[in-house]
């Protein structure tokens, strides 16, 4: 992975294994709107994409009363409450990002809105090791297209070849890649095979430890 300019995390899956609280979360409200078992959504298909893509999806299928807004609301009130009473940061996050904001430029690029992602990044003491943040409300089109990222490099004033993407989405991998920047990915989501796309696949931090902090 060297050299490198900049690191871009992105953060469900990644720093914080939320992806159950989403999809607990989603689950919750449909079931409160009536759908249950019905709602006829796979998660996994909306790994690493945004609240929105998941909720036009829904609209399409169900055509529901409520708007857009509405939807969306609702689940990010319902998924605060949940990172909030579990703080599912993955233990060995904090220790990697501290060792790395001691020489390089970092940045979390997701999907999730700014209102999530700061309740996240509230946790641990990460926010203050991250100069700049980009949510999927920032771009127009989201993972697995890849506005996200080149928006990142842009606010940390790095080529997008100087960047290493760590991603836990086969989406977010391919709009790294799409950006023109190396990738990591960590199977905390999904199987090796399914981020084979990605430079290198890993299964844990130390083993991203080695390939960033490692010059030997």
């Amino acid at each position: 992975m060297h050299p490198y300019s900049a690191v871009i995390f992105d953060m469900d899956g990644v720093i914080v294994d939320s992806e159950p609280c989403h999809e607990r979360a989603f689950r919750e409200v449909f079931a409160d709107l009536g759908y249950g078992d019905r709602h006829g959504i796979h998660f996994p298909d909306y790994y690493g994409r945004s609240d929105r893509a998941l909720w036009l999806d829904f609209i399409e299928r169900h055509r529901p009363s409520q708007p857009l807004e509405t939807l969306t609301r609702l689940k990010e009130d319902r998924l605060l409450s949940l990172l909030a009473a579990e703080e599912p940061v993955f233990d060995d996050v904090p220790e990697l990002v501290e060792s790395l904001a001691g020489g390089t430029r970092l940045a979390v690029a997701s999907g999730s809105t700014h209102a999530v992602i700061s309740a996240v990044l509230a946790m641990r003491g990460l926010r203050r090791h991250f100069p700049v943040v980009v949510s999927a409300q920032d771009v127009v089109r989201g993972k697995p297209e890849p506005d996200i990222f080149l928006l990142a490099a842009e606010k940390l004033g790095v080529d997008p070849a100087g960047c290493v993407v760590i991603e836990d989405s086969a989406a977010g991998v391919k709009a790294a890649r799409a950006a023109g920047m190396r990738v990591i990915g960590i199977t905390n989501s999904l199987p090796a095979e399914r981020l084979a796309e990605a430079d290198v696949v890993v299964s844990g931090y130390r083993e991203i430890r080695r390939l960033l902090l490692d010059r030997h």
